[in-house]
C-alpha cells in the first residue's frame, strides 16, 4: 500500500483552505487538492508492504507493523509535545518559473514539524525508505500544476495574496493509506499517534 505519515488540518479549516484555492481557480492547468484533507505530509513513504497491495518482488518494501513500530519510536524520540500550528500565505515548488505545486505555508508550528519529520526520516530510512532528496519545509499542498498554461495567474496570486487559513492545536500523527483513483486520492488512517 502507497502511505504517508501527515499532521491533519481540522475540517473547520476547509472553507479558508477552499476560499484560499479560489485565488487561483480560474487558472488552465490546475488541480486543485480536496479541501477536506489538506494536510501537512512529514515523511512520504512510497509503498509499504502489509495491505491490500503487494509489493513488487524486486523492490522489498517495510512492511506495515515495522512502519507502525517506526512512527512510535519516531513521535517519541522527536520530544514534541501537541503545539499550535498556524497555516497562512502561499509558495510554490519547484520556483515561479516552473511550478509544480502551489502551496500554503507553516508559520507557527514549523520547528515542531520539522522535528517530527527529522525524526520519522531516520526511523523509516533505517527501515530501507528511500530518504528525501529536498530539504524539508513544512507546507499545506492546495494545488498541482499539470501544465503552464495558468501558470501568469498563480503567479499573481503568490506574488499578491496572503491568506490567512488558520490555527489549530496538533496533538497527533497519522500514518495514512493513500488510494490512488480517477477521482483523485482517497486516505485512510491506518496509525495514530499521540504527542
Amino acid at each position: 500500500m502507497r502511505a504517508f505519515f501527515a499532521v491533519d488540518l481540522p475540517d473547520r479549516l476547509a472553507p479558508a483552505v477552499a476560499e484560499a484555492q479560489a485565488a487561483f481557480a480560474d487558472a488552465a492547468g490546475l488541480t486543485a487538492v480536496d479541501p477536506r484533507q489538506a494536510h501537512v505530509t512529514l515523511k512520504f513513504l512510497g509503498e509499504i508492504g502489509g495491505g491490500d497491495e503487494t509489493p513488487a518482488a524486486d523492490e522489498p518494501a517495510p512492511v506495515l507493523d515495522d512502519v507502525i513500530a517506526a512512527g512510535e519510536r519516531a513521535v517519541e524520540a522527536a520530544e514534541v509535545d501537541s503545539f499550535e500550528c498556524a497555516v497562512r500565505g502561499f509558495g510554490v515548488f519547484p520556483s515561479l518559473d516552473y511550478i509544480s505545486v502551489v502551496w500554503a505555508g507553516v508559520a507557527a508550528g514549523s520547528a515542531e514539524l520539522t522535528a517530527l519529520h527529522e525524526a520519522l526520516e531516520a526511523e523509516t530510512t533505517a527501515l530501507g525508505v528511500d530518504p528525501e532528496d529536498h530539504e524539508f519545509s513544512p507546507h499545506v499542498t492546495l494545488a498541482r500544476m499539470n501544465d503552464a498554461r495558468g501558470k501568469g495567474l498563480v503567479r499573481e496570486a503568490v506574488r499578491e495574496r496572503r491568506p490567512e487559513i488558520g490555527r489549530f492545536e496538533v496533538d497527533n500523527v497519522r500514518l495514512v493509506k493513500s488510494t490512488l483513483t480517477s477521482e483523485g486520492p482517497e486516505y485512510e488512517t491506518v496509525a495514530s499517534f499521540e504527542l
